[in-house]
């Protein structure tokens, strides 16, 4: 009986399940060859048909299985019947097999807040750089990320084509996240990672501090922490405003769960409950250890240009 489960875990199990169903979309979009591409608000802030559909898709799933819950998504749609082939009523039962940790069992549905990024990368997307690519699902629970499922869509797509395309990454905290190989940077390396499409001379002034021995510039906030967890950079650098709350919510849920550490530029707690300004004004820094070595390095100069 699926009241057995606590009201997290069910939402987590639903959203898995969604969110392998939007990389699928993702896919098929790309495999259709319109992606019909809208610029929003400049040449680097774009939407495509794969960031409609997405969120369609996420958000009119989770409101007919969750209808209780605050959901806020990236895009602004109208309001439309959606197509039922746009629906996802699945859920994943090996996390119902899983444990709820204990100051989550009692969690209201009208208590949690979802923040959705039906494609994170979108500019890379329409470059074609796909391993940028994720879709980002983010719980929130008393102004903090609790709970986090990112998938990416094109996951192995230059490994053949006999591999299997996409993965999905999951998270609670107290619990762990699942679904990738932690590795960590080798000892003393220090591997920044920041934006590619978004830099300015705050993004290069801060990045040149961290003295790093190497700096990649890839697309999507979710890319960045995966590379963070997966040992391919050591720190996620970006003194900028730009980034929003539903870039966040689900890679840090991730980064957390596993130890590591994800906060504004000044050191702060990013906030997730539903009234909050959706613009991350203070930028982000994240590491998976050695939080503090980054932190120190912040200039005086980045910290007085971000206001929180």
């Amino acid at each position: 009986m699926a009241s057995s489960h606590s009201v997290l875990m069910r939402l987590v199990a639903s959203a898995y399940s969604i969110a392998q169903k939007a990389g699928m979309i993702v896919r098929r979009v790309i495999a259709e060859g319109d992606l019909g591409i809208v610029e929003k608000t400049s040449a680097t802030d774009l939407q495509t048909k794969a960031d409609r559909l997405v969120q369609m898709s996420i958000c009119s799933s989770l409101a007919r299985k969750f209808p209780k819950l605050t959901i806020i998504g990236e895009e602004d749609l109208p309001t439309e019947e959606v197509d039922q082939e746009l629906i996802e009523d699945g859920q994943w039962e090996e996390i119902l097999k899983q444990p709820c940790p204990s100051q989550y069992s009692t969690i209201k549905e009208e208590d949690l807040v979802v923040w959705v990024d039906p494609l994170d990368g979108t500019k890379e997307y329409t470059e074609g750089l796909l391993d940028n690519v994720t879709v980002l699902i983010g719980i929130a629970y008393e102004g903090k990320a609790i709970a986090g499922i990112i998938n990416q869509p094109y996951y192995n797509y230059q490994a053949g084509p006999d591999a299997v395309l996409g993965r999905t990454i999951w998270g609670v905290l107290g619990l762990g996240a699942f679904g990738f190989q932690l590795k960590e940077v080798p000892a003393g390396k220090h591997i920044v990672t920041t934006t590619r499409s978004h830099s300015n001379k705050l993004v290069t002034d801060c990045v040149t501090a961290m003295n790093p021995d190497d700096v990649l510039r890839v697309g999507g906030a979710g890319n960045k922490i995966i590379q963070l967890i997966e040992g391919k950079a050591s720190a996620y650098v970006f003194a900028s405003p730009g980034c929003k709350k539903w870039d966040t919510c689900a890679p840090e849920v991730i980064l957390h769960a596993v130890g590591g550490k994800l906060t504004d530029i000044h050191g702060n707690a990013l906030q997730y409950n539903k009234e909050v300004k959706h613009m991350n004004s203070a930028g982000v820094l994240a590491t998976l250890r050695n939080y503090d070595y980054y932190a120190s390095r912040v200039p005086e100069s980045v910290k007085n240009a971000l206001v929180p």
